[in-house]
């Protein structure tokens, strides 16, 4: 029996943690976190091990597909890759011919392996590339940009070393990253205090030391009220604050009204909580962090959130401090000269971009822009028309609300392509489905990590494609040949690696024995008594110049939530650790462990609707109506309901998903226009249902 190992990088999310792969006979046999890597002690979470059904789904798509019937009918032709690559080359040729290449546009999920198709985007002259982060990060990346002048990503969260972790927007425990999670609990086992603030009691919460439950869309309260009491008991690190925060006193006026007391009103966390909550914190500072969230795509003012959250981590010097959030190093920071970029091949378009970032909404930052704007340029051909879109691994039907309305914005498109390794509602409404291989069957492009102890990393391809599908680069690569983007045609996977290691010191072959090559002997913790932040000042700028000139307020007065009319309740979504997002709900295995999504209502709320838990009950608005089964519970909110985002699917090849649970984003009429102006982000949760007991 022929065996072998191989490491790579997992792909059932967006953490992509490193793995290693144990083949037999040219099958998958085991999956198992990389043992050089000492945080993921091994274990992968239920999604990584889910790995294998994945490879071996039959329902996914097993060839190049063309679109026959009316768009969504799923009448299709199966096709080669030559007459796939020849039809969308030549769609989108004639679309760059009459109407410039701006009317192309593409969006994906982000991460590490961007570089060349992003570069193919450039190559052909559009500026229209788009990911996700608009219904995820954008708030986060906004709100750091705006305080230091650095991305989410300039700072690491030094979990193992933590003595208070709080958990606002982020749910730790559920949207697994295995090496944090393991570096939280060792943290605990130490003492390590966690601090969980939400509306219901997720896993997280059954961890954490202290549970504040707060009132849908009132965290901007709470955290007004944390900033108050930092500056009223001077709890804040005095050194940090007078060398590194600029705009303390601005601050301290306008959060002088928003006392604890006034705070209780609006959140229905107590006055002696929060002062309890406080003293603890500074009690652990530097060695503090609250996390600046994930999905921070919730309610208009979130930005504002995550604003105030990097706020209390300045204030508790959490900055550059062990425990904390240092900063985390670049391959030039140690020495090492960085990857070779495919995007520098050729010069950045000057066309401005559809959706109004960096010249309509300037205090925004260009790179993956806003997506649902994109969206809504289809519909109104302003400021131009776009007549090709291309989702790369994205699926915009699940992930965006007005699902139907987007179909309408995208019946103007000359060419819709999806990029995918699972069917997906935007993939059956597409005009051509081009087959990605599984994470286990291809190989990726080389990524940097940027961290305390940076690195380069690879996927490494474990198994042969077991139907007629390719990776990344061999698609891209494809494309170019036919778009005259020789620079880009590829002819082996060494080709692309040896092109981007160049200058670097490193081969391809230096990544065998663990998958990665580190690019230091141990973890920096940057010196931090010069350090300049990338602000005018060098400080952190409470008041932003940017904000301000186009017309954000750095600070903006609260304003009280909607509250939720008799008989409704606030539509609130989130994760689980079973599931990503859509495209796991119909993978064999996580299926069998989880079919369903149910929705958590609080118990006095269904007692008086006379929902008994487990009971199936109705979910509507605006006369549009899905069933689901109760979770009735005394730890949700009473204003609100929730649900696992990702069920819902109508698709008939999904035979394991179709028909089961509730799809949040259908009950979110007038979504697209409901979004953070301040941070750029959907406000996924102001929306309001009405739930009712199904008429026997």
């Amino acid at each position: 029996m022929a065996k072998s190992s191989v490491y790579s990088v997992c792909g059932m999310c967006t953490v992509r943690c490193p793995i290693k792969v144990q083949v037999e006979n040219g099958q998958v046999s085991f999956i198992e976190g990389n043992p050089h890597v000492p945080a993921m002690k091994g274990a992968v979470c239920p999604r990584g091990a889910a790995g294998i059904a994945l490879v071996n789904d039959n329902e996914r798509p097993q060839t190049p597909l063309i679109r026959e019937g009316e768009r969504g009918e799923g009448k299709w032709r199966k096709a080669s890759w030559d007459e796939a690559f020849d039809y969308m080359a030549d769609k989108l040729g004639q679309v760059k011919e009459k109407y410039g290449a701006k009317a192309i546009a593409f969006t994906d999920r982000g991460g590490p392996f961007r570089d060349l198709h992003r570069a193919f985007l450039r190559g052909i002259g559009t500026p229209n590339y788009n990911n996700h982060d608009s219904s995820c990060a954008r708030n986060v990346q906004h709100a750091a940009l705006s305080l230091t002048g650095m991305g989410r990503k300039a700072v690491a969260y030094d979990f193992k070393n933590a003595k208070h972790v709080v958990l606002q927007l982020r749910n730790i425990f559920e949207a697994v990253n295995v090496q944090e999670v393991n570096n939280l609990m060792d943290a605990m086992e130490d003492g390590c205090q966690l601090t969980v603030i939400d509306i219901r009691a997720n896993v997280s919460a059954s961890k954490a030391n202290t549970f504040l439950k707060i009132r849908p869309g009132t965290d901007y309260a709470f955290n007004l009220a944390v900033i108050h009491e930092i500056l009223n008991k001077r709890l804040y690190d005095q050194p940090f604050k007078d060398r590194y925060i600029d705009g303390v006193r601005e601050l301290e006026q306008f959060v002088a009204p928003y006392t604890p007391e006034w705070a209780e009103t609006e959140t229905g966390i107590s006055a002696g909580q929060l002062r309890r909550f406080v003293k603890a914190l500074a009690a652990a500072a530097p060695s503090v962090i609250w996390h600046p969230g994930w999905m921070a795509a919730r309610y208009t003012d979130s930005f504002y959130v995550c604003r105030t959250i990097y706020i209390i981590n300045a204030l508790m010097g959490s900055y550059g401090a062990k425990g904390g959030l240092p900063f985390v190093s670049k391959p030039g920071d140690v020495g090492r000269a960085g990857l070779k970029s495919f995007m520098d091949l050729y010069p950045k378009p000057e066309e401005k971009r559809a959706d109004g970032v960096g010249w309509k909404y300037k205090h925004f930052e260009e790179g993956p822009g806003l997506a649902h704007l994109l969206y809504q340029a289809m519909e109104t051909d302003d400021p131009y028309q776009i007549k090709a879109y291309v989702a790369y691994r994205h699926d915009p039907l699940m992930g965006y609300p007005e699902p139907e309305r987007l179909k309408k914005m995208w019946e103007k498109l000359d060419l819709l392509v999806s990029v995918t390794f699972s069917w997906s509602d935007t993939a059956w409404y597409s005009d051509v489905v081009l087959p990605l291989s599984t994470y286990l069957e291809r190989e990726s492009i080389v990524a940097t990590k940027n961290a305390l102890k940076p690195q380069f990393f690879v996927r490494h391809r474990a198994v042969e494609p077991c139907y007629d599908s390719k990776s990344d680069w061999e698609i891209v690569s494809g494309l170019a040949k036919r778009m005259g983007l020789p620079e880009l045609a590829f002819e082996t996977r060494e080709d692309v690696w040896n092109f981007q290691l160049e200058g670097t010191g490193v081969c391809i072959e230096d990544f065998d024995a663990k998958g990665m090559v580190s690019l230091a002997d141990k973890p920096i913790y940057k010196a931090f008594d010069s350090y300049k932040f990338k602000t005018p000042s060098g400080k952190i700028e409470i008041i932003s110049k940017k904000l301000e000139e186009n017309g954000i307020a750095s600070l903006k007065p609260y304003e009280s939530p909607k509250k939720p009319k008799q008989g409704e309740f606030r539509l609130t979504f989130g994760r689980c650790a079973l599931h990503t997002q859509g495209h796991t709900a119909n993978n064999p295995m996580l299926a069998e462990q989880m079919s369903e999504n149910v929705l958590w209502i609080n118990t006095k709320e269904a007692q008086k609707l006379g929902i008994s838990h487990g009971e199936r009950v109705a979910v509507s608005q605006n006369g549009y109506t899905e069933t689901i089964l109760a979770n009735v519970t005394d730890v949700i909110h009473e204003d609100a309901v929730f649900v696992i985002h990702g069920f819902g699917h109508r698709l008939k090849p999904e035979s394991r998903a179709y028909g089961k649970g509730l799809a949040d984003q259908n009950f979110m009429s007038g979504g697209m226009e409901v979004w953070d102006q301040a941070g750029g982000a959907i406000a996924y949760q102001e929306h309001f249902v009405r739930v009712s007991k199904i008429a026997k």
